[in-house]
């Protein structure tokens, strides 16, 4: 099938090419005469990746706005993979490494989401026109985007009114070509071939191609352009980990800190991107029109094989010969379980895959006459995605383990014999499995009208004046359970629920599974034991499979007891009731702006610029559920604190949300020389909440404590608690923001800049998750509150900073050396975050649950103490880019170094949580026990990584490049805070990659 997607695809551009060539052949004009053509002055004809950054220049040097931007020399050759790590090259802009942020655990080669001056409120645009994925959030999700389908991407960083709202950190506008942006007939194709180091061999291929024309007509010039892209990748990555720190102790009686374990893992990723973009242009006399269509399919499957420790932490000893640092922290040592007969390991194999498809269809009609200039555009666009993702595992019981954790990478030492039995089937056992279902869609349409008048005035240069109304839907459905963890056989169910673990050296349970042995782990850095693992097959065949596999613990549990009922494995499914897990929002906006543009050109040093404002009103929806349950007493006689008499219920709830918001905007610039300008941008802005922080299921409850007088039937309540859980809160505002910069810019040629930004965006209702009130009647009709954790708006805060930017090309040096040129950019941002009402506490208190708000927003220590004082997730205080540029000739070079310092991901994700932290509150009346939940903030250490590319021209038609990540072979370092410091977590290894790839240009 792949062979012959490629093949239709390049038949297609083939027969394009040839159609489309012969009308640029019999539109051609004739050639100027001799003595017209000796008159004109010879052009410099500046080609490579030194045209592009001269585009690029004078996009931000003539800008209206602040604003930076990539430029494509031609379709199909961003200068990186993905549309992702492109932008990691622009001032102010960082991009993540993992694959979500609630799953820090798996990496992205590629990156995933966008940051723009340490904010994530990033909005996304095509060709200036609203773009999301369906995935419960409002942009793009940028990896889905097939790079070679965008001929440039303009990032701004301070909105005018004429902009769309909803951006706080920063826009991202990603643009196509159009059939008029070329003079006639345009054609190119290129194709390429990555090869993964960590694969060994394996590569992966990708092709593109774009024809484009344009002609005179009877009723005009019209022009046309079709733009083909297929990619596929593969990559390989493998990680340790270590498990988080408990205060233990060790041999001497001392309390030390020590993980339950270390572990390896590793994960075979595939991805494939299909793009196709047209457009028709026409255009006559005063009138203009076009449409656009894009379309991006985005498929990706990643199958694991992870070992993880599931033991018991306090059980764990160390051997008498183990170091530890000057806090206590296990350097060197032996870990054992004598308790458990072994240290409890699960190892899966796991296998997921998403589907997304992101459609758009648009059409422009333009009007100008004399002064006026009417513009009218209408867009819909349509996102689809759905996922599954499913685990199975067996289990294994660990005599020991030995650490080193004293280098940059651990080592996890076995003897011989400690190899041979992990490599064993007969010690291993069918342990659990776990699925996962989602799937979303989303439409918007959108209608819009800008109206321009040109002034003939020495000041005023034009008024601008617009409406826009949409119409979008999001519904996203999580299965039933979300995370259908269940256990085949485990140690804790022996005895009562299943005779014995179902052990692969059972005839009844053998099959099915394969010793992985890891080969080329790290690069060949290092060693780790071959491990048995359950088949693939078994995680791609859900349902099926599991079915089979729970027959297992079946059998083991009928041996319990033969008239055992022996519950039977439910699948997680969507299910029509299942409220909790669906997500149905609709929302419609209504906004209109005016804008002012103005200069003063006989100042000595020229001012121009705009002042408008926008207003926009939001009314949205959300189609939920409200549910009511009580444990209270009922009936009898009651004495003491009364209890509320609300007649449990389960009931559809409609929310209905609206509110508007007033944004004027100030963008100045002075030009000091016709090299040196400034510029003052003012601004407020504001982010929607995503959809997911909108959902409207509720879970209320209502609980006392009682006691009753058996003699007398009186029955005493103490206290009543009215509490409940908001999966969202379909009543959020949307976070705020009043933002300033400033900008020093110097463009000493065509392409060497100077600049400097000054920044401060002060942030207002940032949403967290905190408590709020709801109310309910009782049968009297009096309300009562209840206390609800979910997402409020309830925080402020700043993100503020600098940046420097800098590139020029040598053009003086002599011969070949005049083609180096240098590119780099430096960014730091100081953030803060104070909440409204502070819920901070010292120590750790209750269980992993929503309401627990010390521990989602502080985070909390296994010895049962909070951290507080976390920075705003997903922010670096500082980066940088440095690249080293060629250009000469035939031959266009870049070495481009990325670097970010480390940042907060998360506080109580997958790994670094659990429930037996040590309740160390003096106060507490189970001092000492190990009942409280905790969660490590988890962080992403500083990361850099050396890319390179170079292409080489055999003739202005046929070219030739090679690209390079990852040339360092950089290892991702992750982090977890412990009161004994930054600990690591884990150790992400990727390899190089090296693509080879051929264009032609007609």
């Amino acid at each position: 099938m792949k062979h012959l997607k490629k093949t239709a695809i390049a038949m297609g551009l083939a027969q394009m090419t040839m159609m489309l060539s012969g009308a640029a052949v019999a539109q051609t004009t004739d050639a100027p005469k001799p003595e017209t053509a000796a008159a004109e002055p010879v052009a410099v004809i500046v080609t490579g990746q030194r045209a592009a950054l001269q585009s690029a220049q004078k996009i931000k040097q003539n800008s209206d706005e602040i604003v930076d931007s990539i430029v494509a020399e031609d379709m199909g050759k961003l200068p990186d993979r993905s549309v992702t790590e492109v932008l990691q090259r622009v001032v102010g802009v960082t991009i993540d490494r993992t694959m979500s942020k609630g799953d820090p655990e798996h990496f992205s080669v590629e990156g995933s989401g966008v940051s723009i001056r340490g904010l994530s409120y990033v909005r996304s645009e095509l060709n200036g026109r609203d773009s999301f994925s369906a995935n419960g959030g409002r942009s793009l999700n940028f990896e889905d985007v097939p790079p070679e389908l965008v001929s440039g991407v303009d990032i701004y960083k301070n909105p005018s009114a004429e902009q769309i709202e909803g951006a706080v950190g920063g826009l991202v506008n990603l643009k196509t070509a159009m059939p008029f942006d070329y003079k006639g007939f345009k054609a190119s194709v290129s194709a390429d071939r990555t090869w993964s180091e960590l694969k060994k061999g394996k590569t992966s291929p990708s092709a593109s191609g774009l024809v484009s024309n344009r002609w005179k007509t009877p009723i005009g010039e019209v022009g046309a352009l079709l733009d083909l892209a297929y990619s596929e990748s593969g990559t390989r990555t493998d990680a340790f980990q270590v498990e988080p720190y408990y205060p233990l102790k060790d041999a001497k009686g001392n309390t030390v800190f020590v993980p339950k374990g270390a572990q390896w893992r590793t994960l075979e990723f595939n991805r494939k991107r299909e793009g196709a973009y047209g457009a028709f242009q026409w255009k006559k006399d005063d009138w203009s029109s076009s449409v656009t269509y894009f379309k991006s399919k985005y498929q990706m499957q990643w199958d694991e094989q992870a070992i993880f420790a599931q033991s018991s932490p306090y059980n764990i000893k160390v051997s008498p010969d183990a170091t530890f640092n000057s806090k206590g922290a296990l350097l060197t040592g032996t870990l054992t379980d004598p308790t458990d007969g072994g240290i409890n390991f699960g190892d899966d194999t796991r296998t997921s895959n998403r589907k997304s498809d992101t459609t758009d269809l648009s059409w422009n009609l333009r009007w100008r006459h004399d002064n006026w200039t009417v513009t009218t555009d209408l867009q819909h666009i349509k996102a689809t995605t759905h996922s599954v993702d499913s685990t199975v595992a067996t289990g294994v019981t660990m005599p020991s383990e030995t650490l080193d954790l004293t280098g940059k990478v651990p080592k996890i030492l076995f003897t011989d014999a400690g190899r041979a039995y992990l490599a064993d089937p007969k010690n291993y056992y069918w342990a659990f499995t776990m699925e996962h279902l989602d799937q979303s869609k989303a439409n918007e349409t959108a209608w819009k009208t800008d109206v321009k008048y040109d002034f003939d005035n020495p000041v005023l240069r034009d008024i601008r004046f617009g409406v826009r109304l949409t119409d979008r839907d999001a519904v996203t459905q999580n299965s039933n359970p979300s995370y259908n963890w269940s256990a085949i056989t485990q140690p804790w169910q022996i005895g009562w629920n299943i005779s014995g673990l179902a052990y692969l050296g059972d005839p009844r349970f053998s099959g099915n599974t394969n010793l992985h042995s890891f080969n080329n782990f790290f690069n060949g850095g290092v060693s780790v034991p071959a491990v048995v693992f359950p088949n693939v097959s078994l995680a791609q065949g859900f349902p099926g499979s599991y079915a089979q596999l729970h027959t297992y613990h079946d059998i083991l549990c009928r041996e319990v007891s033969p008239t055992n009922s022996c519950a039977p494995w439910q699948q997680a499914t969507f299910g029509p009731t299942n409220y909790a897990g669906t997500n149905d929002q609709s929302e419609k906006t209504k906004a209109m702006y005016s804008q002012l543009r103005f200069g003063w050109d006989d100042l000595k040093y020229p001012i121009d610029g705009n002042v408008g404002v926008r207003y926009v009103k939001t009314d949205s929806s959300a189609r939920g559920y409200t549910v009511f349950t009580s444990t209270a007493p009922t009936g009898g006689v009651q004495v003491g604190v009364p209890v509320p008499n609300i007649a449990p219920f389960a009931q559809v709830q409609n929310y209905q949300n609206d509110y508007h918001n007033v944004l004027p905007s100030l963008n100045l610039r002075m030009k000091a020389s016709d090299t040196l300008q400034f510029r003052l941008a003012i601004a407020s802005a504001l982010s929607r909440p995503d959809f997911t922080q909108l959902q409207g299921y509720t879970e209320l409850s209502e609980s006392a404590s009682s006691s009753t007088n058996t003699a007398t039937g009186v029955t005493t309540v103490n206290s009543v608690s009215l509490t409940g859980k908001g999966s969202g809160n379909p009543l959020l505002r949307p976070t705020t923001s009043k933002q300033i910069d400033l900008t020093a810019e110097w463009y000493f040629a065509p392409t060497g800049s100077l600049t400097m930004a000054v920044f401060n965006k002060r942030l207002k209702d940032i949403i967290i998750n905190q408590s709020y009130i709801q109310q309910l009647p009782d049968t009297a009709g009096k309300l009562h509150d209840f206390t609800v954790t979910g997402p409020v708006n309830g925080a402020k805060g700043h993100a503020r900073g600098v940046e420097l930017a800098y590139q020029q090309y040598f053009d003086k040096l002599p011969g070949a050396w005049s083609g180096l040129g240098v590119q780099a950019n430096f960014t730091f941002v100081d953030s803060k975050r104070d909440l409204y009402k502070s819920v901070y506490q010292k120590y750790c208190s209750g269980g992993n649950t929503a309401d627990n708000v010390n521990l989602n927003l502080n985070g909390c220590d296994t010895d049962g103490t909070t951290f507080g004082n976390l920075p705003l997730e997903n922010l670096s205080r500082q980066s940088y880019n440095l690249a080293l540029l060629y250009d000469k000739g035939p031959i266009s070079a870049r070495l481009a170094y990325n670097w970010r310092s480390k940042s907060l991901q998360a506080v109580n994700v997958n790994g670094t949580q659990g429930t037996d932290g040590l309740d160390s509150n003096p106060a507490s009346p189970t001092y000492g026990q190990h009942n409280v939940a905790w969660a490590l903030p988890t962080w992403s250490d500083a990361y850099g990584q050396l890319d390179a590319s170079m292409f080489y021209k055999f003739t202005d038609k046929l070219q030739l490049g090679l690209e390079a990540q990852n040339l360092t072979d950089s290892t991702y370092k992750q982090l977890m805070q412990q009161n004994v410091g930054m600990m690591g977590r884990a150790w992400f290894k990727t390899g190089r990659r090296v693509v080879a790839k051929l264009s032609y240009d007609f």
